[in-house]
């Protein structure tokens, strides 16, 4: 059976979830290199709580020059809103991981060209993203003693025990991964998918996230416009080595 490609018109072979054992291996192996590679990074900037803080402090205060800061107070009265404070986290912790792995495993199983897409895009943005973290570490706003709450942590278990606290790079709220990763989901849950369930996730994921994590005090404004462009920059890369790295692999390339 064939899928088409809305954005190259390509055809594109649907193929089964797992090859065999091999496959799984291999794809087993490349995430846990780059989890190894996030704790290596973790190590590095451990250390810098006191330069992050100040990195973050500087953030803030150029956001408010720009007019576009996230105050406190704003904040406040969002979660003074049972329902929105809600919301803010929910989208953070079950609209980031599980949104993810559930769009890589369907890819995979009915798209792997476009797996492979959305694996590779995520991979090198996500290595640029490290390179920042060690040059430029930044807390976010819940960690510069500026007002903020943190949300997640204050009413929500849920995410703690998804991450737990030594996992977490506390130290990396630029650029906000959570944005740019979601936005690439959405970018290829587009390409591949004609469901209109799927499409609005497509297109109400990168609208909510961007809002959920400066309300939950997680990320800067311009962490998200951050998260955005290396998401998209990692992307254009992944355009260029996918086509010929899934016809090497035959994974499904379009013909």
């Amino acid at each position: 059976m064939l899928g088409r490609d809305p954005l190259n018109g390509h055809n594109e072979p649907e193929v089964p979830l797992i090859d065999g054992w091999r496959e799984f291996a291999k794809q087993a192996l490349l995430i846990a290199l780059a989890v190894l590679f996030y704790f290596g990074v973790r190590g590095l900037t451990e250390s810098a709580a006191g330069i992050a803080i100040e990195h973050g402090r500087d953030v803030l205060a150029f956001e408010r020059r720009l007019g576009i800061s996230f105050s406190p107070e704003f904040q406040g009265t969002i979660t003074d809103i049972p329902f929105l404070a809600k919301l803010g986290n929910w989208v953070y912790i079950w609209g980031h991981w599980p949104v993810i792995v559930a769009t890589l495993v369907w890819l995979h199983e009915r798209h792997r060209f476009h797996y492979l897409l959305l694996r590779n895009a995520m991979f090198l943005s996500g290595a640029i993203g490290l390179i920042i973290f060690v040059l430029y570490p930044v807390a976010p706003p819940r960690l510069i003693d500026a007002g903020y709450v943190d949300t997640v942590t204050s009413w929500s278990t849920s995410y703690r025990v998804l991450q737990p606290p030594s996992l977490v790079n506390k130290y990396a709220a630029i650029p906000s991964l959570h944005v740019g990763w979601n936005l690439l989901v959405a970018i290829e849950l587009w390409r591949a998918s004609r469901s209109a369930f799927a499409r609005s996730i497509a297109v109400i994921g990168p609208l909510l996230m961007p809002l959920s994590v400066v309300v939950t005090a997680n990320h800067y404004v311009l962490d998200g416009v951050a998260g955005a462009l290396v998401a998209l920059v990692g992307y254009a890369l992944a355009v260029r080595i996918t086509l010929p790295l899934a016809s090497t692999l035959t994974l499904g390339a379009p013909k």
